[in-house]
């Protein structure tokens, strides 16, 4: 007899896995063609990499400050971001099941409430690298705001070495935890007991995305910070 006879419905692993892989390429697969059916002419196009307004000091990026490398990592951030923000969508539907299941049918499921911070756990460790592209983490904006715009760019020079040390310090810890949790098989102690590696393989990826997210941002900066030196100059 299965430990999980008797518990109705529970997802099995692979299913979970594999809806977190596909769900959100068919979500954006259904986008792009719902808005190549409504769009009703091309407009002017817009360059890649053109200005990016939700950092301060991103305001002086122009397509010049841009390599085919930092290219290539902000459109890998931009799209790791818009990947993993259809796992929203999975978690309100697992909390309306279970919902459902316990005060409607009074079965309170085994797997929702485990599935669903294991999601939004991933969810966060894989949306770092976007977050840095788009100026959201927090900062301390003491002196900064009082800088001028190479003055502002300078520091973000600076004080990436602090951002790098964290980075690769978080990096190779990921891998450890990884690398540990693969080779014992380690799963989670609940009833349901999922794999629990790839969930610390997706920390390992996110803490890449967000090393890489960070090196696309100090060739910028450095870049920006060249030009803006000759323009006064």
């Amino acid at each position: 007899m299965s430990d999980l006879e008797g518990f109705g419905f529970v997802m099995p692993h692979w299913l979970y896995w594999g809806w977190l892989a596909f769900m959100p390429l068919i979500m954006i697969a259904l986008g792009s063609w719902r808005d190549t059916d409504s769009q009703p002419a091309a407009g002017p196009e817009i360059p890649v990499g053109g200005e990016l307004q939700e950092h301060p000091s991103a305001s002086a990026y122009r397509p010049s400050d841009e390599s085919l490398l930092t290219r290539s990592i902000d459109w890998m951030s931009d799209k790791t971001g818009l990947f993993i923000s259809f796992w929203t969508v999975n978690a309100v539907c697992f909390y309306f099941f279970e919902v459902v299941m316990r005060y409607i049918f009074n079965t309170p499921t085994i797997w929702v409430h485990e599935a669903s911070y294991l999601l939004l756990g991933m969810q966060y460790l894989l949306a770092g690298g976007f977050a840095l592209l788009h100026g959201s983490h927090v900062r301390v904006d003491v002196v900064y705001n009082y800088l001028p715009m190479r003055g502002r760019v300078g520091m973000d020079i600076f004080t990436s070495m602090f951002f790098f040390m964290f980075a690769l310090v978080l990096v190779l810890t990921s891998w450890t935890y990884f690398s540990n949790s693969y080779t014992m098989g380690e799963t989670t102690v609940e009833t349901w007991g999922i794999q629990y590696w790839p969930v610390k393989g997706v920390m390992l990826l996110g803490s890449v995305l967000i090393l890489l997210a960070g090196i696309s941002k100090l060739l910028k900066d450095i870049s920006v910070f060249i030009r803006l030196g000759r323009e006064a100059s």
